[in-house]
């Protein structure tokens, strides 16, 4: 029986969502994102499937995500119905990125199911994964899943449902999946996964289904803006290489994705100021009476028209991204981002009345040194001058971890004692300049480990979460399952 406080929660986050749908049928799916609602819902990848599943015939998808409260342990619901999330044929997991996998093995021990897919049968609910990690190594999840969506699921969500409700036994559903295009079915096929999927163009723009104040990206309407990436920075899984470039959605087809009664708007993608009608778009969306919000921007795209076109939209924070610390390291990195393009940046912001700059950086890049990390504190001391006594300049860093199918996959990863010692030595030199938002090395060594990792991995993984999922934890899994040390 669900907690008084547990239902309530759910009642009030329903109360706030606009645009909740629903499928009707005896075809029963439970999506589960592995963090908290308000992340899943800031995710337009899991409000599409959602989407989508539910405008299929016959078939229902109920939500369910990871619990907030750890104390709490009650069994996982679904929001729709508060039918015990475990109760329908298929549970399909979002996996955004590797840390995620401890939500995931959180999330299949409080529905009460067996966590290694050896150990269930038939009698349990197929278990799926798709979601952005499928981009980078799906490999980790193995051990827990039945099958894995690589890539973009559009193209398999319908043969997919056909191939697990019209089949009447586990391993008649396995051969099925084994038989779409993208789809990773490990007990048949082993660990090598296939190629990942495309959808085809007509299925753009990807779009939400719900808005809600509870969403950590609160009253936004999701909309992809464009797909993948036409530039080449050689640390990114969306460059132009990997991803068959960028795939621009026209302004017409955005618009038309756009509830009126949107209050805000997210234009999502991952080269999104890139869009070659993106000022006109801001501004048709600004006199449509929607707030905009975009995510980082490249800061040689920032100009003049799309600051105001921004500012119109109720943004008071400019946010860009420089990577690499220095002008040298930004170069190596194929980034193309000039010293210059972000003092243009804090420029417009101020004559716009921006009241805040926020810029990313990664620490820990190949043959990076103190002096990389010393010439980016000194230009984030010119960029605060530009801002002025009352423009607050925001940095956020991250630690590079290399990944898969970029032209830095086999590059080291600093290692968690020189990440720490490296973002300490920022926070330092940008005291009093900068508010600093730091990653962990530890949780990055982490992300560098499943990025890279293999099912082992995720068996390691799963020690770990076992022991308590601390750092600690995870250092004597891994060491225990003779995958080596953790730097």
């Amino acid at each position: 029986m669900l907690s008084r406080a547990t239902q309530q929660l759910i009642s009030e986050r329903l109360a706030a969502e606009v645009g909740r749908v629903g499928g009707e049928g005896r075809r029963r799916l439970t999506l589960v994102y592995p963090s908290p609602y308000p992340v899943a819902m800031s995710s337009l990848g899991f409000q599409t499937v959602y989407r989508l599943l539910n405008a299929q015939d016959d078939t229902v998808a109920e939500r369910a995500f990871l619990p907030e409260d750890d104390s709490d342990r009650d069994l996982i619901v679904t929001y729709e119905s508060l039918r015990p999330a475990a109760d329908a044929a298929v549970i399909a997991f979002s996996v955004a990125y590797e840390l995620e996998l401890f939500g995931l093995l959180t999330c299949l021990a409080r529905m009460g199911l067996p966590l290694l897919a050896a150990e269930r049968d038939g009698r349990q609910p197929l278990v799926l994964a798709g979601g952005p990690l499928t981009f980078v190594n799906p490999r980790p999840l193995l051990p827990f899943v039945d099958a894995v969506v690589m890539g973009e699921a559009e193209p398999s969500l319908g043969p997919l449902c056909d191939a697990v409700f019209q089949s009447d036994s586990r391993e008649a559903q396995r051969q099925r999946l084994a038989a779409i295009p993208g789809l990773m079915v490990p007990a048949l096929q082993g660990d090598r996964p296939p190629p990942l999927n495309r959808c085809d163009d007509t299925a753009l723009p990807a779009k939400a289904a719900i808005w809600t104040s509870h969403s950590a990206l609160p009253q936004m309407f999701l909309v992809e803006a464009a797909r993948g990436c036409s530039r080449g920075c050689t640390f990114c899984l969306m460059r132009r290489s990997g991803r068959q470039g960028m795939r621009v959605v026209p302004k017409t087809r955005i618009l038309e994705a756009i509830p009126e009664n949107a209050p805000r708007v997210g234009l999502v993608g991952a080269a999104v100021s890139d869009h070659p009608e993106l000022v006109s778009l801001v501004e048709a969306l600004v006199d449509r009476g929607h707030g905009v919000g975009l995510s980082s921007l490249r800061a040689d795209r920032v100009t003049e028209p799309l600051v105001e076109a921004l500012v119109a939209g109720g943004n008071r924070t400019l946010t860009i991204a420089a990577d690499g610390a220095s002008e040298a390291l930004r170069s190596a990195l194929d980034k193309h981002i000039h010293a210059d393009h972000l003092r243009q940046a804090a420029t417009l912001a101020v004559a716009a009345e921006v009241t805040q700059l926020k810029i990313y950086v990664m620490v820990g890049t190949p043959d990076e040194t103190d002096r990389d990390l010393e010439e980016f504190a000194g230009l984030a001391r010119e960029l605060k001058r530009i801002l002025g006594p009352y423009g607050k300049l925001a940095v956020g860093a991250s630690v590079f971890v290399p990944k898969p199918n970029t032209p830095l996959a086999h590059a080291p990863f600093v290692g968690v004692a020189e990440a720490e010692r490296r973002l300490k030595k920022l926070r330092q030199d940008l005291f009093g300049v900068a508010t600093l938002g730091a990653a962990s090395g530890r949780w990055a060594a982490i992300e560098h480990l499943v990025a890279t990792g293999t099912r082992d991995t995720g068996l390691a993984l799963f020690d770990a979460w076992q022991a308590g999922g601390s750092f600690a934890a995870v250092k004597r899994a891994v060491f225990g399952r003779g995958l080596g040390r953790i730097a």
